[in-house]
């Protein structure tokens, strides 16, 4: 009987952690990163063009590649963001309609 309330305890616990890991769906561009290779620091004014273009994942792949970095993602105003600066990433940030207002490394 004890092995059989322990294995439910485990299955239970099993289910909870794994409904705690789905991601929600999102329409916004996803963090892309670049293949392994080169110093991958962000210079972020070589991705000024994208200042005042609609956020999407090819607008970020150009940016990203065009910056030398190797990683890069969409910021909307009320995203969530980790604090740390990273000097490999770029981050291209949009105003409400998503249009791109600022770029930046971190």
């Amino acid at each position: 009987m004890f092995r059989i309330r322990a294995s439910l305890a485990s299955l239970l616990a099993a289910v909870v952690l794994a409904g705690c890991s789905a991601t929600g769906s999102s329409t916004k561009a996803p963090e892309v990163a670049a293949p392994v290779g080169g110093d991958g620091r962000c210079q972020a004014s070589a991705a000024e063009f994208a200042v005042g273009k609609q956020a999407s994942a090819q607008l970020l792949e150009q940016a990203r590649k065009a910056s030398g970095s190797q990683v890069a993602r969409v910021l909307s105003p009320h995203d969530i963001m980790t604090l740390e600066y990273r000097s490999e990433r770029l981050n291209l940030n949009t105003d409400e309609r998503g249009v791109v207002t600022r770029v930046n490394c971190g």
